[in-house]
Parts: structure tokens; sequence; C-alpha cells
């Protein structure tokens, strides 16, 4: 019964995001639509078989958040700017941000008057860092990480809980801490392995 009120209610607050036509979702997956912030005149694919509690905000028009199939993303936060992607079988935990810009210039005269538009409903994004994440297949990240634009992390690779990923992480290992640091290098499964 829960479930179904809940189903209820997401489909009624997120009858926009329903609406847009910006939203494809695969077969068999599930998405809070409740959860999508401002998805008019972008793209958000959702492959199949997967699970998606994310919030995911879109910043401008023109931002692309690609999620693959047999994906799992707890309660997190997907912020785009301009592209995200999410490889198949991965698992976020829940507390995760994910961001692919770095919101203000590091310039104070490029950023003193980010408020004052912001309350106008206005943001410049000309002298504002960007660039895409990339979180590839059969990764796995733990409760409360942060990543940063621009980076990579690899197939298979594993993200400790609490890490702060500020640059890629190669397929297969074991990264931790602040900023995050390679731990250890784990066995990639037999399908995984090149021929020869």
């Amino acid at each position: 019964m829960r479930r179904l009120i809940l189903t209820g209610v997401d489909a009624i607050l997120g009858w926009k995001s329903r609406l847009s036509g910006a939203v494809n979702i695969g077969r068999g997956s599930t998405i809070a639509w409740r959860r999508i912030r401002q998805v008019a005149g972008n793209t958000l694919s959702v492959g199949e078989d997967s699970i998606v509690h994310a919030e995911i905000s879109f910043e401008e028009t023109g931002g692309k958040v690609q999620i693959g199939d047999r994906t799992f993303i707890g309660r997190s936060h997907l912020i785009c700017y301009r592209s995200l992607v999410i490889g198949d079988d991965v698992i976020m935990s829940w507390g995760i941000t994910i961001v692919d810009h770095d919101s203000h210039s590091i310039d104070w005269m490029d950023r003193r008057n980010d408020v004052r538009e912001w309350g106008a409903g206005r943001k410049n994004w000309e002298r504002i860092a960007h660039a895409p994440v990339v979180v590839s297949d059969r990764a796995w990240i733990g409760f409360n990480v942060s990543v940063l634009k621009g980076v990579t992390i690899g197939e298979g690779a594993v993200i400790g809980a609490c890490s702060v990923v500020t640059r890629d992480i190669p397929p297969y290992t074991l990264a931790a801490g602040n900023p995050a640091r390679i731990i250890r290098a784990l066995s990639p499964p037999s399908d995984a392995r090149p021929a020869g």
C-alpha cells in the first residue's frame, strides 16, 4: 500500500518531467520523477532494469545525463551542466554528489555578482570551468562520495565512503580519501580480462 501511494505521489509531483519529452526510461527501470529538476531542453536517458532514486538537476539547457542498464543510484544528487555518463551495472550508494562544473569562477571579479544574478533568475556560464564526468561499467561508489568535474571512474573501480574524487580512477582499483587515492588493485572478473 505504501509503495502504491508513493508511486501516485511521484507521478503527480513529477508530471512536468514525465510530459517534457526529454526523458527516456528503459523497460523495467524506475526513477524518482519528483526529483528531476529543469529537464526541459535537456536529455535524460536510463537503460533497462535500473533503479534511480537520485535527485537529478540540470543547470542549463543542452545538458545530457545518461544512465546505463542494471544500475542502482540511491538518494544522491547528480548535477549536470553538460554531460554525466553512468555505465551499466553500476552501484551508487546514498549521499553521493556528482557535478560536471565548478559552480562559480575561482576569480572573485567574475563571481562578485553571482547572488544578485541568481536573484534575477540568471547565471553566466562563460567563465565557469566544466568537463564531462564518466562512471564506467561495474563501478561501485560508497556513501557520501563527491565526484568532481572532468573525472572518469574506470570500469569495476570501487570508491570508498566519504571520498572526494578529483582525478581519474583506473579500472579495477580501490580508491579512498580526500582527495581519493589508489589503495590497491582489484582483480577483474574473467569476462573483463583481455584475451591472450
